[in-house]
């Protein structure tokens, strides 16, 4: 018996057989979907990739007119077919295919008399006109004897006059040809003249240069205005008027250099459209009659301008688009022709197409907005060092770029940060020339300044920068102090980089994140998330992804966002395209060197508690935990005198960093890679520094260290575990015990000063958080369609708006203290409030990738005006797990929790915890009251050193049998065997080349699905493993995630708005704060992230660069204010919510 795919799926080789295919169809009547287009199409990639798809609709069959019938043989004798895909290309017979669509009449997916007009430059041009589409200024030059009136042309020396219509250059010239690709641009003689020739790629080439600078003199042309668009164009690929997939690519014009990956394939970059592009991309659709229809964008000036239709295409290299593409087309078939053909098919009501869940609180409810505050991945331990300077280059440098307007400056650009380099190198110079001369900076700090700044071999401001602060009277010095006076207190910041693993739990968490979006579980396509991915892609996902200016947290975002939209390919890109990190002003970053006079009083507290050399009294325990943690009380249990722990901690370090030396004067371990290409020396460096900062001259400690003492150990025994140095779990304990007291309580030791803190960080962060909500009900123009263009689309109106915000440590901690001490419920009269707060102190550390999640819901059949209408989830999650969490994180409720009546009959719907399951959404409604109850620990896998995080891309790694552990020591025992049972059983039949993998690999793959999936991948595809498997790069057992509990599932909107009004109007500073922060990001429309490229270190003196543009707060309201303050227009509707 044939497979059932060759049924489905057949080539028709000869027209004089079409017996021989009736007689391989199933019995019932099928349609028949024919591919009518050259072999070099019909055959590529993406139509083999979506096909495949199609023919798993259980009445499609596709056949494919062979090349040599469409050529050759009458279209009498084509095959037949119930619904044709057919469009021209190079040699295509596209009047043969009129001919047939007459002759058969079936449902035509592109239209073939409008792809006459495609052919044409000119007639797109007009078309998209009459449509009403943006067109960059332009006028056409017509060759014609017959009407000479249409071919006046004066050439200029740096213009053109076309019937009239001037052109200064630069211009582009366009042959009216579409087939025609030699498309030339004029460039003035004030920037050297020539033009640049675009042409169809040949190898890794689009264009040249050519110094002629005369336009051509024969043939018809199209002449317009030239875009600046930044080197970038846009392209768009829509699948039906309802669905867009954009991707940007280096413009040819730039330099003509095509940019390919390491597989040979142009890197394309994801975009996402503005609601003005998703009309457009719905208007040309419709307007030149193509389902599936490729078109390019320019973006210039604020503006989206259509500069070419390009009739059928398709996106390369996205499986994602594969899918769905299937997915809309083998609907719209059976849609248009079921009912004709009497089959057995109902359509299908997509889940996705309006976003409705039942909530906890018993009603089924419209999913309208998640915001979520996430904290960025794994990181290298940051290191500082601090310094004072009083010599005139640095005030110059201070100068120049502006740090005497607020006191403070900050340097991250390659060309600043060769200029600080450059001064210490004078220096030090200087200094070894003329020991006497009067510089009074330190050698050695200088030293290791130049030394830092020169790591790498180049600049990049994701991983270094320094700060200058203003100091009026200098630093307070002692008695014997030379000079007096101002100076600039140095900041130098290095370390704190994502880390593989860091990316790798970003990725995983996106991934995890869309299945908290209801629909696409019971796609064909068989994994939980696609919900989230069709109402992005069409057109009902209002997306903003925001990240602080740190490396660290810009490079979590782009991996997160990877994750979640199941993109491919670099992080730099979709870093670029989709993260807003620029003028964020305070709305994610706070200067962590300047304090509150709060917070200053409370380190000093702090300091003096902590330097107590007896044990903890009853008296301390008020004083240092007056909340009553349980986290902090069992803390100080641990540590009990702070001050012999302290010299517990300071011997351990001693006895780590002498270890360290030992290994260094070890021959065999001396060139030792470390995780993340660190070496040895590195290392000790990092432990010294510490063991130097930790314990003063006075013998006091600097308690303000057992942080960065904290990270180092925590990152060492995650990642240098294979070192196998002594003593380092006690040092993680002990170090542990003391950050959970110092790291907490930094933000505050009781109540009033914790919420005093937090409002001086995140009160920025909160107003926007409202605005958020605020907007997202109101009657708006963004991601929705316009009531022309919208029939056919279930819910046009509505979309999901999501705000993603990545931050530090800081934030995250002070918006949580809002939430648990800014009044927003009242423990005593609310259960599920106080379970909530209990379960909050007793977590200890709000580790890499905690999340708080705020979800917002409508009830349509409330009154618009009932505070039942929204209803608002609060959810929580502390992030990745610990070294030793095992038994000491406590348990929470669950991911909202169902009533007691279904909590054992069902899982949790929307639930992290069960995404193994592909079912539909089909859950009742639930109408009994919440009761909240503490769920069985069984219930979660607890088991460290496991990517809990589930992998939505494929379901069958939560399927994986419970095999015994695999020795981890490496052998040479192959463990093919055991590898082959964990992967299903229909992988078996596929068959693939055998490979040996030793016993660390195989454990290694047992507990990681980030490799295990990228290992079967190469497995099933016959490729050999890569040497990167075997080092682990890029992993070392990244852990575990805790899965999102539920803090409060029935707030009202009315509730949290009145407690955001409270936490952010308490006083004139904050205020002051939020108003810059607001304005700053409103103010900038730039989407591009702060990341710059990597420069190599210069040896000389550098450049003087021009000094920034400051920021306006005038910006254009996009309703009726005109040009505004943005302060005036601070409570304006129409400004804010598209941000």
């Amino acid at each position: 018996m044939l497979p059932t795919t060759w049924l489905r799926y057949t080539y028709l080789y000869s027209a004089h057989f079409p017996f021989l295919i009736v007689l391989l169809w199933p019995s019932e009547r099928q349609i028949v979907v024919g591919i009518c287009a050259m072999t070099k199409k019909s055959k590529s990639k993406p139509m083999t990739q979506i096909l495949e798809r199609l023919c798993k609709f259980d009445y499609i069959d596709v056949v494919i007119f062979p090349e040599e019938v469409i050529l050759e043989e009458p279209v009498e004798k084509w095959p037949l077919c119930d619904c044709l895909i057919s469009f021209h290309s190079k040699g295509f017979p596209l009047d043969k295919a009129v001919e047939y669509a007459k002759l058969r009449n079936p449902l035509l997916i592109n239209d073939l008399n409008m792809q006459y007009f495609i052919q044409d430059r000119r007639e797109v041009y007009r078309i998209l006109q009459e449509e009403g589409i943006d067109l960059p200024r332009y006028a056409v030059l017509n060759r014609d004897p017959d009407n000479p009136e249409e071919c006046n042309l004066v050439e200029g020396e740096d213009q053109v006059e076309v019937n009239g219509e001037v052109f200064h250059k630069p211009f582009v010239e366009k042959p009216v040809c579409a087939e025609d690709h030699n498309v030339y641009i004029y460039y003035p003689t004030s920037a050297g003249g020539g033009s640049q020739r675009l042409f169809r790629k040949i190898g890794s080439r689009s264009s040249v240069y050519s110094p002629e600078s005369s336009v051509r003199k024969t043939g018809s042309y199209i002449y317009e205005e030239f875009m600046p668009t930044d080197g970038t164009d846009v392209k768009v690929y829509t699948v039906g008027p309802d669905y867009a997939h954009a991707e940007a690519r280096k413009s040819p014009a730039l330099d003509g250099k095509v940019e390919r990956d390491s597989e040979g394939k142009e890197i394309r970059y994801p975009v996402m459209l503005t609601a003005m592009e998703k009309l457009v991309a719905r208007k040309v659709c419709l307007a030149f009659k193509q389902t599936v229809c490729g078109f390019d964008l320019l973006r210039a000036n604020g503006h989206s301008f259509v500069c070419d239709v390009n009739g059928f295409s398709f996106v390369k290299n996205s499986m994602k688009y594969y899918d769905d593409c299937a997915k809309v087309l083998g609907n719209m078939v059976m849609r248009e022709l079921a009912p004709q053909l009497h089959i057995p098919w109902s359509i299908p009501m997509e889940a996705e197409d309006i976003p409705i869940v039942p909530t906890t609180s018993g009603t089924m409810m419209e999913l309208r907005c998640v915001i979520a505050i996430i904290r960025h991945g794994d990181r290298t331990p940051k290191q500082k060092m601090k310094m004072e300077v009083r010599h005139p280059l640095f005030f110059e440098l201070f100068e120049k770029y502006g740090g005497y307007k607020t006191g403070k400056l900050k340097l991250k650009k390659p060309k600043q940060l060769q200029e600080v380099l450059d001064i210490a190198r004078l220096l030090l110079v200087e200094l070894g020339q003329h020991t006497d001369c009067e510089i009074e900076e330190k050698k050695s700090k200088l030293e290791q300044l130049k030394t830092v700044l020169e790591m790498y071999g180049h600049f990049s401001g994701i991983n270094r920068k320094v700060q200058l602060t203003y100091l009026r009277n200098g630093k307070p010095k002692a008695s014997n102090s030379k000079k007096d006076g101002p100076s600039l207190l140095l900041v130098l910041k290095w370390g704190g980089e994502l880390t593989p693993a860091g990316r790798v739990q970003a990725e995983e968490l996106g991934r995890a994140f869309r299945c908290m979006y209801p629909g696409g579980q019971g796609d064909y396509a068989g994994f939980p998330g696609c919900g989230l991915l069709r109402l992005h892609s069409t057109y009902r996902h209002d997306l903003k992804i925001y990240a602080s200016d740190e490396g660290r947290v810009q490079m979590t975002a782009a991996a997160f966002a990877k994750g979640l939209l199941a993109l491919e390919g670099e992080l730099t890109p979709i870093l670029v395209q989709m993260v807003k990190s620029a003028n964020m002003n305070g709305l994610l970053d706070s200067d962590s060197d300047s304090l509150t006079d709060c917070q200053q009083k409370v380190k000093a507290r702090l300091h003096e508690i902590m330097q107590k050399d007896q044990d903890f009294t009853e008296q301390d325990y008020q004083k240092l935990a007056p909340t009553g943690s349980p986290s902090l009380v069992n803390s100080m249990k641990v540590i009990e005198n702070p001050v012999k722990t302290c010299d517990k901690v300071y011997a351990l370090i001693q006895s780590l960093t002498s270890q360290i030396r030992k290994r260094l004067e070890d021959p065999k371990s001396a060139d030792l890679q470390l995780y993340h290409s660190e070496t040895l020396e590195l290392m000790l460096q990092r432990w010294s520094k510490l063991e130097r900062d930790f314990r003063m001259k006075n013998g006091r400690y600097d308690i303000s260290k057992i942080p960065d003492i904290y990270d180092c150990i925590k990152y060492d025994l995650q990642h240098n575990a294979s070192l196998d140095l002594e003593d380092t779990r006690e040092l993680f304990r002990l170090s542990r015990a003391l950050a959970d007291i110092v790291i907490p309580q930094e933000y505050g030791i009781n109540r009033a000063e914790k919420l005093d803190i937090a409002q001086a960080y995140c009160v920025p962060l909160m107003k926007k958080i409202q605005l958020d909500l605020q907007r997202t009900h109101e009657d708006e123009a963004v991601n929705k369609l316009h009531p022309l263009y919208s029939r056919g689309v279930m819910s046009p109106g509505r979309h999901v708006r999501t705000r993603l915000y990545f931050t530090s440590e800081s934030h995250v901690h002070s918006l949580l203290s809002i939430f648990r001490y800014g009044g927003l419920l009242n423990e005593e009269k609310d259960q599920q409030w106080k379970q909530a707060m209990d379960y909050l102190s007793a977590v200890t550390e709000l580790n890499y990738m905690t999340q708080i999640v705020i979800m917002l819901y409508e009830d349509n059949n409330k009154d618009p005006s009932s505070e039942e209408r929204f209803h608002v989830e609060l959810h929580f999650s502390p992030g990745v797990k610990g070294c030793e969490d095992e038994e000491t994180i406590p348990l929470g409720f669950g991911f909202r929790p169902a009533s007691s009546e279904n909590e054992d009959k069902k899982p949790n719907q929307g639930s992290l915890e069960d995404l193994s399951q592909d079912e539909p959404d089909q859950a009742l409604q639930v109408s009994d009251p919440i009761n909240i109850q503490r769920r069985s620990p069984m219930i979660r896998n607890r088991k460290t050193g496991s990517m809990e995080v589930p992998d939505c891309q494929s379901s069958f790694y939560s399927s994986l049998p419970a095999l015994p552990l695999i020795p981890s020591e490496p052998s040479d025992v192959p463990h093919v065997t055991q590898l082959l049972e964990w992967l299903p059983a229909e992988t078996a039949l596929l068959g693939f080349a055998p490979v040996a993998v030793d016993g660390a690999m195989a454990h290694h793959l047992r507990h990681c699905p980030y490799h295990f999936r990228l290992f079967k991948t190469e497995l099933v595809s016959s490729q050999e493993l890569p040497e990167s498997h075997y080092g682990f790069e890029g992993c070392s057992m990244v852990p575990s995630i805790y899965p999102l509990e539920t803090l409060h599932n029935s707030l009202s909107l009315k509730q949290v708005d009145e407690f955001l009004n409270s936490v952010c109007e308490s006083n004139s500073e904050v205020q002051a704060k939020t108003m810059k922060a607001l304005s700053g990001l409103f103010a900038s429309q730039s989407q591009i992230s702060l990341y710059s490229p990597q420069q190599p270190l210069s040896s000389s003196g550098s450049e003087a660069s021009l000094r920034p543009p400051g920021q306006p707060l005038w910006r254009k309201c996009n309703d009726f204010h005109g040009i505004i303050s943005v302060l005036t227009c601070f409570h304006c509707t129409k400004c804010f919510s598209r941000e």
